[in-house]
């Protein structure tokens, strides 16, 4: 009965919200309960809900879940705290779920025909997911067809070879329960000579991943690929298999635009049922805390990101060490955050505007912008540099803003490479336009301004600009437009900067989904002047920051006529 099985019983538990931490956490919380994920939360209760037959769909092929017992059940620990002890017995119960969930969620209609397709793991470092990885792949080698081909992905040589590391030991430990010859190791790859089945590492920044027919792929530390080559490439090649699956795994990591971003952003969809069409073939373990303020004090957010940390104390007691470190050493809190807490994070060291997560926290599906008074901000850099158009409104209180890229057409390939960044995918999406060669078109730019005010039907009360770079494009939109030469130094800045932060803070800024926005968000570092007023810092930033600045010079303007402050409007005068 698969009620009476481990993975059962730890998604169960938490669904009904009693998964049970150490003896440690209620000595330092008091009975305060622990709350699980809450995205790890509703997977389980898919998985449950399927197990106890409410689906008319799906079910659980119990015949392949014995099978896999049976397997682990003679199988032992190669290493670890629990070395020489049967694989079953050693198991946690989110690796019970992911083995079972993954590999025996069948039709009802065919149970030969698995229903997931892609499985993600989320998960903080120090939690199990290499070793598991290395066993579903041990596990697939019986379980899949004959003739089949395994990968794993990374990016570079010495994490491909990582899954392969792993895997290496737990064929060598049972080399008395395997057949004599059964398994063959090379430099390379691995082969099951029984079923004729080989598993192949391979390296993102040497190895070609077109080409190959994979019956199970793992794309591992996703969150380090510069793009999201490795995993289509991998997922093209399946596209005429019966039984296909792929495994996204990786820790955080302080970028919000890397590809395992995209994976759990989609993941999250799935599980929140927000998809215009549903897509019933990903299973997601996202180990990330409901909450992220207050983790200094909130046991809750390590226990959430490290599933191993509920079931083994020593665990427990080594992260809480970490996090008194992070809490007093500055140096130290980047790499707890994000590895040991799923938490993207770029510490005060690094001068970070805002959190891009909270800029996030701000966007809207749409914004009206018929009939209103706006503002343009506009940043000409340097005519072989991106450029940027911002556009703002008060609402009431609230700003409301648009921003668009200028790129040169005949350097999107060198930018792409350069500022590990996709332009085309933005190109698409109409936030950025490329014009020009090796130079940008100020041209188009200029026709860009004239067009605002037909295309969103507003009125273009002023157009705040640098005077660097801008005179030239300045004095056409003059014969139109106020114009106002906005300068670029702290004592000008800083407070529609200071204005900015605040309203996103206090959510009172929208502004419509634009991810190369949000990266120029991310990128945007600050500095303090001598009366220290805070403005960004273009060449300390980690990146492009014009749409940023484009913005800031129309706040600029907006603060100047009138924005609303504590329910009353007022002009800022100097």
């Amino acid at each position: 009965m698969i009620q009476e099985h481990p993975s059962y019983i730890y998604a169960l538990k938490i669904v009904n919200n009693e998964i049970s931490p150490p003896k440690l956490y209620f000595e330092l919380n008091g009975e305060k309960k622990f709350i699980p994920p809450k995205y790890v939360k509703k997977q389980c209760q898919i998985f449950v809900d399927i197990a106890d037959g409410k689906s008319d769909k799906y079910i659980i092929n119990e015949k392949r879940v014995s099978k896999i017992d049976k397997i682990l059940k003679v199988l032992k620990m190669a290493k670890g705290l629990k070395v020489g002890k049967s694989i079953y017995n050693s198991l946690a119960g989110y690796q019970w779920l992911l083995i079972v969930a993954s590999l025996c969620t069948v039709y009802r209609s065919d149970v030969k025909k698995r229903r997931y397709e892609t499985v993600i793991l989320e998960i903080c470092r120090k939690n199990g997911k290499t070793f598991i990885v290395a066993l579903l792949i041990l596990l697939l080698f019986y379980l899949e067809p004959k003739y089949s081909q395994f990968y794993s992905v990374a990016p570079d040589g010495a994490l491909a070879k990582e899954i392969k590391k792993a895997l290496e030991p737990l064929i060598k430990t049972n080399a008395d329960i395997f057949e004599e010859g059964e398994f063959k190791i090379l430099r390379d790859c691995i082969k099951h000579l029984f079923t004729d089945t080989i598993y192949t590492p391979l390296n993102y920044s040497k190895d070609r991943m077109d080409g190959k027919e994979p019956n199970v792929f793992v794309a591992d530390e996703v969150g380090a690929l510069p793009t999201d080559y490795a995993i289509e490439a991998m997922r093209s090649g399946q596209l005429l298999l019966y039984n296909k699956l792929g495994f996204i795994i990786s820790t955080k990591y302080p970028t919000f635009d890397n590809p395992m971003e995209t994976e759990v952003n989609y993941a999250k969809k799935v599980l929140d049922n927000t998809l215009p069409i549903p897509d019933e073939s990903v299973f997601a373990l996202l180990f990330e805390p409901n909450e992220t303020k207050n983790w200094t004090n909130d046991d809750d957010i390590i226990l959430q990101s490290n599933p191993l940390a509920i079931e083994i104390e020593a665990v427990y007691k080594s992260l809480l060490d970490k996090r008194t470190k992070a809490i007093e050493m500055e140096s130290k809190r980047e790499n707890f955050l994000t590895k040991h807490c799923n938490i993207i994070y770029q510490g005060a060291g690094t001068e970070s505007y805002i959190d891009v997560n909270e800029v996030q926290k701000c966007r809207v599906d749409k914004i009206d912008w018929t009939g209103r008074e706006v503002y343009l901000g506009v940043d000409l850099a340097m005519s072989n540099d991106n450029c940027a158009v911002g556009m703002v409104a008060d609402d009431d209180g609230t700003i409301l803003a648009e921003a668009i890229d200028f790129i040169p057409e005949g350097r999107i390939e060198e930018k792409n490479q350069t500022e590990r960044i996709n332009y085309y995918e933005f190109i698409n999406a109409l936030k950025c336009i490329a014009c020009g060669d090796k130079v940008v078109d100020y041209s188009v730019i200029e026709n860009y301004v004239f067009a605002i005010e037909e295309k969103y039907n507003v009125t273009v009360m002023g157009i705040g600009s640098d005077r660097f770079n801008a005179m030239s494009s300045a004095q056409k939109w003059d014969t139109k437009y106020n114009v106002v030469m906005v300068r670029q130094h702290s004592d000008t800045l800083h407070a529609p900067t200071k204005l900015l932060y605040e309203k996103i803070m206090d959510r009172k800024f929208k502004y419509e989904s634009n991810k190369l926005l949000e990266i120029n968000f991310q990128n945007a570092k600050c500095v303090y002047d001598t009366n220290m007023n805070r403005y960004i810092h273009k060449k300390k930033s980690n990146g492009k920051v014009d749409m940023v600045f484009a913005l800031l010079d129309a706040i600029y303007l907006l603060q100047q006529e009138s924005y609303l402050e504590n329910g009353d409007f007022f002009v800022q005068v100097g």
